[in-house]
């Protein structure tokens, strides 16, 4: 799931009336991070195969699955398994100001589920929890 230097600048440019959001390669694709109101970058999209996922919950699910967006499945061998992204439709992606948009409520989605503790935390270092270091 190669992505392209060039895909990822295209939706940085379509994404360009968010401000300030950053791509970071991770797993073989790239993150997309904006910012909170509250400060800090939020983690709401993400490029694979150089197609862009936005982050849904219930609360903006319905255009993706109206359009018949495809969720994220970051495992060939595991079809079943998905994440909370959805494949951004080309109408959307090619028209800026839909895009961000739709990116908007992504970031709202991030938000929520940071304020509900839902967002994966960073792990505590085994030495930290008590366990003895690795040799």
């Amino acid at each position: 799931m190669a992505v392209t230097a060039e895909f990822t600048q295209y939706v940085l440019d379509q994404l360009e009336g968010l401000g300030g959001v950053t791509a970071r390669r991770m797993f073989g694709g790239v993150g997309l991070y904006g910012g909170s109101p509250r400060g800090g970058a939020l983690f709401f999209a993400l490029i694979a195969g150089d197609v862009l996922y936005f982050k849904v919950d219930d609360s903006n699910r319905a255009p993706f699955t109206d359009c018949g967006a495809r969720p994220f499945r970051p495992f060939k061998d595991k079809p079943r398994l998905s994440m909370s992204y959805y494949e951004v439709p080309a109408h959307v992606l090619e028209d800026a100001e839909q895009c961000t948009a739709w990116a908007r409520r992504s970031l709202a989605v991030a938000l929520a589920s940071t304020s509900r503790g839902t967002a994966r935390r960073p792990r505590t270092p085994r030495s930290a929890r008590g366990a003895a270091p690795r040799r």
